[in-house]
């Protein structure tokens, strides 16, 4: 990701678009959780759930690191919007299932679930402001 980068520069942002170091400083602490609940809900799940359950924070976590390379890879915000949708989506299956074999780390989920449904929400805005594929 080049966050720096001049056609990431370039894009029209929404005013309510968080400053550069506020990601960083999201990110960090929302990847502990999601790793603390990733093992959390692991450890306690037996059988097919457990299998079930590492598929769905697999796919999760494929699908987070995919949306740099759909974003800022492909420089096509609209392609970041399907990313993050379907971050979303998984995002909601592994809450649900991790939530199903521990509360705790389901609730642990909250805010990763919350802050990735902004991003989608971001990326959005930043696909309707700037409608030209390859700015």
């Amino acid at each position: 990701m080049d966050a720096d980068s001049p056609w990431y520069a370039s894009l029209d942002k929404p005013p309510w678009q968080p400053p550069p170091w506020a990601f960083g400083a999201v990110w960090t602490p929302l990847y502990v959780s999601l790793a603390w609940a990733g093992g959390r809900g692991l450890a306690r799940a037996r059988g097919p759930r457990r299998t079930a359950l590492a598929a769905s924070l697999g796919t999760d976590l494929a699908l987070n690191a995919a949306w740099n390379h759909l974003f800022f890879r492909g420089r096509s915000p609209w392609a970041g919007v399907v990313g993050t949708a379907l971050l979303d989506v998984a995002n909601v299956e592994f809450l649900r299932r991790t939530s199903a074999v521990d509360r705790a780390a389901g609730r642990a989920l909250l805010p990763y679930t919350a802050w990735c449904l902004f991003a989608t929400a971001l990326n959005l805005s930043l696909a309707r402001r700037n409608p030209s594929p390859g700015r």
